[in-house]
């Protein structure tokens, strides 16, 4: 038997490798002599460096760059050299959870630390870059990443303007006489799985702007500004169109990375799915396992388990699911090409228990080893 696993990462509890070798043992408990291929999965957000370099056969970076309020942070990153590849979270570099919440306030809060990660991997001789832009404190149109890249972002006075979306208000000239000279050569796969446009009632300041700490006069400010921004940019680069869908993401670091790099955006998955070749992996397997943290309604919205599900079934294989906990509404993945899932849970314990490492890689084994028992038994009683 020849078992495919692409299990997400049980946040807080195990990584993608550690939740899929897991798998493995639990099913090689059951049928010692199954062929277990253990895949890295991750949707784009936290997680997707860890996930991709090691499961790749990649090496970890880590830089010290620009936090988003300016304080030094550590940032790792991953490269896969063969493939002249860097795997990078910008949530990193600027990301919310780099802050306190008392201290959110998108005027100040910069994406001035991804450009130096960028920059480094560039001076380590990537070409190619896979970013995932989730998960950020800032809201300053990617203006910070484009400084630390070599562009200028100058002021009426020819002064660089300062961090953050109070940046946007000062700017009125770009240039990119000083743009690092490699930029040209590298292509960028933006993992962007939001459709937000840059400005308006759906835009950067609207939408994400609360979250980050913006007041509604704040979010009017910065609106136009990025506004501004845009119809500036769009002199000088003509691939510039804040009305194109996902430019408002992360602050608009999507608008930052479409008008000025040679990127495209697409779905965090869908780059993960194609990156890991999982499916030509699928074609020759027997089952294919995935899952996540929790299985829930929204798990069917484009989520990493789905993703591996429609993979699976253009082979017509069967897939099951493992997770940490589900919900009543998770019945919708079973339409979505899960063919059956199962809650790891084994006890009524608290969160912390439940989420305790070796706890869940405990759970996550016997309940692995329980269920192919079963299908042993249909596998003996055919024989």
């Amino acid at each position: 038997m020849k078992v495919v696993v692409a299990i997400d990462s049980l946040k807080g509890s195990l990584s993608s490798l550690e939740a899929g070798s897991a798998v493995r043992q639990g099913i090689q408990l059951a049928i010692p002599d199954a062929e277990v291929d253990v895949r890295p999965l991750a949707d784009g957000g936290e997680g997707t460096v860890e996930a991709l370099t090691l499961g790749m056969g990649g090496r970890l970076e880590t830089v010290t760059v620009t936090g988003p309020l300016g304080r030094p942070v550590e940032c790792a990153y991953g490269i896969l050299d063969d493939r002249k590849t860097a795997i990078v979270e910008m949530s990193g570099a600027a990301g919310i959870t780099l802050i306190s919440e008392q201290e959110r306030n998108p005027l100040y809060t910069t994406t001035y630390g991804v450009g130096e990660v960028l920059r480094d991997a560039i001076g380590k001789g990537c070409r190619h870059f896979i970013v995932g832009i989730g998960g950020s404190a800032t809201n300053d149109g990617g203006i910070g990443m484009l400084q630390a890249l070599g562009y200028g972002l100058l002021n009426k006075n020819g002064s660089p303007v300062a961090f953050g979306a109070r940046g946007l208000h000062e700017l009125a000239q770009i240039t990119d006489t000083g743009v690092l000279p490699e930029l040209k050569d590298c292509t960028f796969r933006i993992a962007c799985d939001v459709s937000n446009p840059l400005c308006g009632e759906r835009g950067a300041s609207a939408v994400y702007g609360p979250q980050k700490g913006a007041t509604p006069a704040m979010i009017r400010q910065m609106d136009k500004w990025l506004a501004e921004y845009a119809t500036l940019t769009a002199k000088s680069f003509p691939k510039a169109d804040a009305r194109k869908a996902g430019t408002g993401a992360a602050g608009g670091l999507g608008f930052a990375f479409l008008a000025f790099t040679n990127a495209v955006l697409e779905s965090g998955v869908k780059i993960v799915l194609e990156e890991t070749c999982l499916e030509e992996r699928i074609q020759d397997a027997d089952i294919v396992i995935t899952g996540e943290g929790r299985l829930d309604g929204q798990t069917v919205m484009g989520k990493a388990p789905i993703g591996v599900a429609t993979l699976a079934k253009k082979y017509d294989k069967p897939v099951l699911a493992f997770s940490g906990c589900v919900t009543e509404k998770a019945r919708a993945c079973n339409a979505c090409g899960i063919d059956a899932y199962f809650p790891i849970l084994r006890d009524v314990v608290s969160p912390e228990e439940a989420m305790n490492h070796g706890n869940a890689e405990r759970n996550m084994i016997a309940t692995v080893e329980q269920v192919f028992r079963l299908i042993r038994l249909g596998q003996d009683s055919r024989e």
